[in-house]
């Protein structure tokens, strides 16, 4: 059986790693490259590194600032932020990123997904997805969760995968940072309709959510969070030890480092 991931995210505004609540009211957290170190250190699986702000200021993602954090990380690191064409999967690429996470960028080219897939491979493009609960409906978010754009989200998720994003990052708007665990009925309904990996962001408040996440959606591959790690309120090497007594697979850590 395949270990589940646990991820890490660092949400970087103007060169420090941030975190809000329902993507809004951030506050300053540390160093990228600081957390980097630390969690490439303490046991995490992978790290997400998303520029959050570049798609709203309508710049490309800060290099100067990843360059320095991918020196920091020997676990495989997805970047994202401002990725609108085939030539920022390359710099970012070239800056030290195993993946590349594009949102807004597919939705105004759709036809970003299939032309990064076919050059890079679909296991370096990654889907990820804002959504949020409109009149109870999913809809997709863009400029880092800022602008509605009407989209039904699980369609166009499935739309994603079928032109080649080999993983699925769904970030629940609702549950962000609220820390009252996954959103389980988002995460199943898109766990059913794609057959590629799905990490589930948004919510983790405690060990208990990613042990209710991983038993009640076997699917799921990997939990990403935030601001429970930032501030040693979850200690990864505490998580995998509570996941693997609780008979879920998880990857060895050497707990004499954390």
């Amino acid at each position: 059986m395949l270990t589940k991931r646990i991820i890490p995210c660092l949400d970087v505004k103007d060169g420090r790693v941030v975190k809000g609540m329902n993507f809004e009211g951030l506050k300053d957290v540390s160093s990228p490259v600081a957390l980097a170190d630390y969690y490439s250190r303490s046991g995490a699986d992978e790290l997400v590194f998303y520029d959050i702000t570049a798609s709203s200021d309508g710049r490309k993602l800060f290099t100067d600032i990843l360059k320095e954090t991918a020196t920091k990380v020997f676990i495989p690191l997805t970047v994202g932020g401002g990725i609108n064409t085939i030539d920022d999967f390359d710099r970012v690429l070239k800056c030290g990123a195993d993946k590349v996470s594009v949102n807004s960028g597919a939705i105004r080219n759709p036809g970003l997904i299939k032309e990064a897939a076919l050059k890079y491979g679909s296991q370096c493009v990654v889907i990820s997805a804002d959504v949020k609960r409109v009149d109870g409906v999913y809809r997709v978010f863009a400029k880092g969760g800022r602008e509605n754009t009407g989209m039904e989200a699980i369609e166009w998720i499935v739309e994603c995968v079928e032109n080649g994003a080999g993983e699925v990052v769904l970030n629940s708007i609702d549950t962000d940072g609220v820390k009252k665990g996954f959103d389980i009925e988002m995460l199943r309904a898109v766990s059913e309709r794609v057959d590629v990996p799905v990490i589930a962001s948004g919510g983790a408040g405690k060990i208990e959510d990613f042990i209710t996440l991983f038993n009640t959606l076997p699917k799921v591959d990997a939990g990403l969070a935030a601001s429970i790690f930032h501030y040693g309120e979850v200690k990864i090497t505490d998580l995998k030890k509570e996941m693997k007594r609780r008979g879920i697979p998880v990857r060895e850590v050497d707990y004499g480092q954390n």
